[in-house]
């Protein structure tokens, strides 16, 4: 075998351990959930389009009301408004973002949830962090969820991006279709805001 050849050979089997050093160490063993589904915005959200056009913060109070403890069979253990946006995140970047509140949910058999949402400057920012999270990296769990048996939805609305984590234990056989639609009701606060800018 030519000498060169070999040389090359090496030099890509090195990039390829690297690479794959790379991942480990930045992340590639955090969670990612089983099932995704990701959603662009669309003009239903254009009134609030960019954080110009809706530039009241939001509240952990207006997100996480008291009518949002219990959803479905999971109850609320925590709500809070996080430090930095990027705390919230692993593997990907919340560019332009100036809030990430959170909260988790517990429920019966080991059932978990888990809702983020992100206050972006514009519609472009949140279709970019809904693609980040669907190849570079993903939430970072605050509660106990089986990634393996879990589902998740990730959503642009406007300038904002709400992400819904639903898991069961080992599976247990269950639909984790209805406890997502459950989280994903906490998204409302969007559509507020859009019907407030009319």
């Amino acid at each position: 075998m030519p000498r060169r050849l070999i040389v090359a050979l090496a030099a890509v089997a090195g990039l390829a351990v690297a690479a794959a050093g790379a991942w480990f160490w930045l992340g590639g063993d955090e969670p990612r959930p089983a099932t995704l589904r990701s959603e662009r915005t669309s003009a239903l959200y254009s009134l609030i389009d960019t954080r110009q056009a809706d530039s009241r913060p939001l509240t952990v109070d207006e997100v996480f009301t008291g009518g949002t403890a219990t959803l479905g069979t999971l109850r609320r253990v925590s709500a809070e408004q996080l430090d930095g946006c990027d705390d919230a995140l692993w593997g990907a970047t919340a560019t332009g973002c100036t809030q990430a509140l959170r909260a988790t949910y517990e429920g019966p058999a080991g059932a978990a949830g888990q809702f983020v949402i992100f206050n972006l400057a514009d519609g472009r920012a949140a279709d970019a962090l809904v693609a980040a999270l669907g190849k570079d990296g993903f939430v970072r769990p605050a509660v106990s969820l089986d990634a393996a048996h879990s589902r998740a939805t990730a959503r642009a609305m406007g300038h904002y991006v709400t992400v819904s984590w639903a898991s069961t234990p080992g599976g247990r056989g269950a639909d984790l279709v209805p406890t997502l639609i459950e989280l994903d009701k906490l998204g409302q606060v969007v559509q507020a805001r859009v019907v407030a800018a009319t």
